[in-house]
């Protein structure tokens, strides 16, 4: 996944496919690709009910979406890795330790990314070049609390759930589209 941004999530029926779709919707005609993963996924699965609702309602067919299970090639490719959870955050960076210094979990690098401040670095990859900025922002930032941090997973929840749960990706998406954007 050269140039990718990588969604992990649990089973990869809810948080991460609605981030891989909400990104490439949000990232589109930008040089980035995205996927999505899950750290206990039962590979081949539909997309949640719920969650393919929501990606429908944005404008995506969620129709050809199938589940994947984690596996060290995916964090070892992406250049941005993007976990619902900090406990997620530690199974990818134990899983791939290669890929600590540009793997966070979602909301966290929103925050980074929003604290950037241009110029940013000069690179050929506007999205290394936003993971780069993102990580030398953390400097600057007071570490949030563990709740700040983690995407609450919607998977026993109602529509209304996974719509505020969808909102909140798209928040935390923002700043690494602005940042992609003024690097590319």
């Amino acid at each position: 996944m050269v140039n990718g941004v990588l969604f992990v999530c649990h089973a990869n029926l809810c948080r991460s496919p609605m981030a891989e779709y909400t990104a490439r919707r949000m990232l589109a005609g930008l040089p980035v690709t995205v996927a999505s993963a899950g750290t206990d996924a039962v590979a081949g699965r539909a997309m949640h009910p719920y969650a393919a609702a929501v990606v429908a309602e944005a404008g995506a067919d969620p129709e050809s979406f199938r589940t994947r299970r984690l596996a060290p090639e995916h964090l070892t490719d992406a250049v941005l890795v993007l976990t619902a959870t900090r406990r997620q955050r530690s199974v990818c960076t134990a899983m791939a330790p290669a890929a600590l210094h540009r793997t966070f979990t979602l909301r966290q690098f929103g925050r980074l990314a929003a604290a950037v401040e241009p110029p940013l670095t000069e690179q050929d990859d506007p999205l290394a070049a936003a993971v780069t900025a993102a990580t030398l922002a953390r400097a600057r930032l007071q570490p949030a609390s563990g709740d700040a941090d983690d995407l609450p997973d919607p998977v026993t929840g109602t529509p209304e759930q996974f719509r505020r749960c969808a909102e909140e990706i798209e928040r935390s998406l923002r700043p690494l589209a602005v940042l992609i954007g003024t690097a590319g």
